[in-house]
């Protein structure tokens, strides 16, 4: 039942592998990648409770031994202090640069890890093994690595891609509603990017997917990491289209800094929220017919993922505030920010030519029905 997605980057390619089972299998798929029969991996509490002892089992039958650095949960393990523990942590291992450090978790996790791999020795070969299905379908694949800093998410890191990704999707059984719905955001992100035929197809699968219908769920995953990889082989550093792959991030950012990345609201949350005023703004500019943005609420509010400011728990900042930290976000060129907006599902675009004045009265609409 395994499914392959291969990532064709000439010298740095790699397959990301999506089934169930997939750690009982970890052994035979990492063992032809290893110098040595040794990995050191980098977990948090959550998932090393629940899978840590399975992914050993699943080594061990390759011979395969393992030592393990269980961090906290959460966003703010994404940090320098954590980064620092983690590659003192990799370096008293005594981790070579033909060794492989495993990332297993969700985004968290496999962001902090392959930024540690990178900078370790300069640069020592990962595998991603993500826990959760926002890690699964997005940042697991396509080599961006890094932490936060008080200044804004994702503004210190690297480019480093994995040697192998394993998206074990009996794994995603044990993840809270509220968590694998938040993972959702990202996969409807990919329909309405760049495929509307995938979109339409979560409109009438998305529910079953939410249940535990392993075959949605894989055909889900599958269609997401290949859009993924189509987009990263085509531009791997984000000069161009990667950048499609952040619809939605540029409002998200923000509302994440705003309620202190926390559980107020969970990154695919924020990009759910973020896709919808995207559409919004999208047709306000005349780009996309209402029905566009309508549309995408619907499905949204069906899967019962969050949608609109208003389903953001506490006080927000005032429209003015929420764009001034849109500016500490990377998509900044020259001072002047760019948005991913869209002419339909399925056909987003980046612009930096968005009236700022426009986005403030946006903003400004959607806190005022809080």
């Amino acid at each position: 039942m395994m499914e392959t997605v291969h990532v064709g980057l000439v010298d740095r390619a790699y397959d990301i592998h999506i089934g169930p089972g997939l750690l009982a299998q970890s052994g035979a798929l990492i063992a032809p990648h290893l110098a040595r029969k040794q990995v050191c991996v980098v977990t948090d509490e959550n998932v090393a409770a629940l899978h840590l002892e399975t992914l050993r089992a699943g080594l061990a039958v390759a011979g395969i031994a393992m030592e393990s650095l269980v961090l906290p949960a959460g966003e703010s393990t994404k940090s320098w202090r954590f980064l620092e523990q983690t590659v003192e942590w990799l370096l008293a291992q005594k981790v070579e640069r033909r060794d492989l450090v495993v990332a297993f978790g969700g985004g968290v996790i496999g962001d902090l890890t392959g930024f540690a791999a990178a900078v370790l020795r300069r640069g020592v070969s990962f595998v991603q093994i993500p826990t959760s299905l926002l890690a699964q379908v997005d940042s697991s694949v396509g080599g961006k690595t890094g932490i936060n800093s008080p200044a804004g998410k994702n503004l210190v890191g690297a480019f480093h891609q994995p040697k192998l990704v394993l998206a074990d999707t009996d794994v995603l059984g044990t993840m809270t509603s509220r968590d694998l719905l938040a993972g959702y955001g990202e996969v409807v992100k990919y329909g309405l990017l760049g495929d509307s035929a995938f979109f339409d197809w979560l409109e009438a699968q998305g529910p079953a997917l939410a249940k535990g219908d392993m075959s949605a769920r894989i055909a889900a995953v599958r269609r997401s990491c290949e859009m993924k990889a189509e987009i990263v082989m085509r531009d791997e550093t984000e000069q161009g289209d990667r950048a499609l792959l952040n619809l939605g991030h540029t409002f998200c950012h923000a509302l994440e800094a705003a309620t202190g990345y926390g559980d107020r609201l969970l990154h695919g949350e924020g990009v759910a929220v973020g896709c919808a005023l995207a559409f919004e703004l999208s047709a306000r500019l005349g780009l996309c017919s209402q029905e566009d943005p309508s549309r995408v609420r619907q499905h949204l509010r069906a899967m019962g993922v969050k949608v609109d400011l208003a389903d953001i728990d506490g006080d927000l900042p005032d429209a003015e505030a929420l764009l001034d930290l849109m500016g500490q976000d990377k998509k900044v060129v020259d001072g002047q920010l760019r948005f991913i907006l869209a002419r339909g599902i399925g056909q987003a675009f980046v612009t930096a030519d968005v009236p700022r004045d426009m986005v403030r009265d946006l903003l400004a609409d959607e806190l005022a029905r809080r």
